[in-house]
């Protein structure tokens, strides 16, 4: 009775698939009490094994898609990313996903998958600040309440998360506020959605914007997503890099501009002449919270601009990427932004 009991309990658990892509969760470093590492070296198995104890709480299966640091995550892996996890749920094949990712890109990745995948299953990524090898490496903890978190069933419905050093964080909201501490995540407008502690997962706030889009861009192996470049406004600061991508024919602009996304004169002579040219220019913060508020100090509708919103300047490119592959009609693209 027992080892029937025993293996119905082990049937009956969640089936969570870890999608791996490298990151320092995967790294090794020739010495356990330095900084330096290489990233992506330790296989997706490996990583499992760390944590035995998670045998317990579900059926566990890791699939290696990429082993890259994610200063070197492209669109492809993405689009591998987000065709992966949608035919993993369409198939019925798990009934959750967590991504490990490094954690340079990773709010990037998290929210371009908040885009494209429409089930309600659960999805969420996680990383370390420290290498696999380093003396109190994250990674194991880490992955544990990444695991904890996807298989509880509040988490069902909420869009795609970052779970961090036992926060659990909004993908559209999260940032890598640190360098180098394993606290690196925060949410600075919104702070986490909840924690991961123990085992256990609690929740305090539920995001307003839309997760888990209806009619998301189906995306396949042969998907050319629009070019979007982001540039970056300082004190007097020149347009050289505005004329340049508008001679490279870019379909879309970010600019990170300062306070209220706001930009100096040979800015804004640019900017006309990029909006002149075709290019969709979205004025977005360096600033990390807050929002660019639509017609304030800056006439966007004489301009011809739309906002960010509260959107930080990476993840404005990823919207306005995907947005552009719909419509390059202003209106439709500035209502992306505060749906989205």
């Amino acid at each position: 009775m027992g080892l029937a009991c025993q293996v119905w309990a082990q049937a009956d658990l969640p089936r969570v698939i870890i999608l791996a892509t490298g990151g320092t969760i995967a790294g090794a470093g020739a010495s356990a009490d330095r900084a330096g590492y290489t990233a992506g070296k330790i296989p997706i198995d490996d990583l499992i094994g760390t944590i035995p104890s998670v045998k317990k709480i579900a059926n566990i299966s890791g699939e290696q898609i990429a082993s890259v640091g994610s200063q070197d995550m492209t669109i492809e892996i993405w689009k591998k990313l987000a065709i992966r996890a949608n035919e993993i749920f369409a198939n019925n094949e798990a009934d959750a996903i967590v991504v490990t990712h490094g954690t340079d890109t990773q709010e990037e990745t998290a929210y371009f998958l908040d885009l494209v995948i429409p089930s309600d299953k659960p999805v969420v990524l996680t990383g370390s600040m420290r290498p696999a090898t380093a003396i109190s490496a994250d990674g194991p903890k880490n992955l544990y309440d990444a695991i904890t978190v996807a298989i509880h069933p509040d988490t069902k419905g909420r869009g795609v998360l970052v779970s961090f050093n036992e926060g659990i964080f909004d993908a559209r909201e999260v940032m890598k506020m640190s360098t180098t501490k394993t606290n690196a995540f925060d949410s600075p407008n919104t702070g986490a959605v909840g924690q991961a502690y123990d085992g256990r997962v609690e929740y305090y706030s539920n995001s307003v914007r839309e997760v888990n889009p209806p009619k998301p861009i189906v995306l396949t192996a042969d998907t050319k997503l629009p070019r979007v470049d982001i540039v970056y406004m300082y004190a007097d600061a020149p347009a050289d890099q505005i004329d340049f991508l508008i001679s490279k024919k870019v379909d879309g602009l970010v600019i990170a501009g300062v306070g209220n996304g706001n930009f100096n004169k040979a800015y804004m002579d640019a900017v006309k002449r990029a909006v002149a040219a075709g290019i969709i220019v979205c004025r977005a913060s360096r600033a990390p919270s807050g929002r660019v508020v639509l017609h304030d100090e800056i006439n966007d509708e004489e301009l011809g601009t739309i906002v960010s919103d509260d959107l930080t300047p990476q993840k404005a490119r990823v919207l306005l990427m995907l947005a552009l592959t719909r419509s390059k009609d202003k209106k439709q693209l500035q209502e992306a932004f505060f749906t989205y």
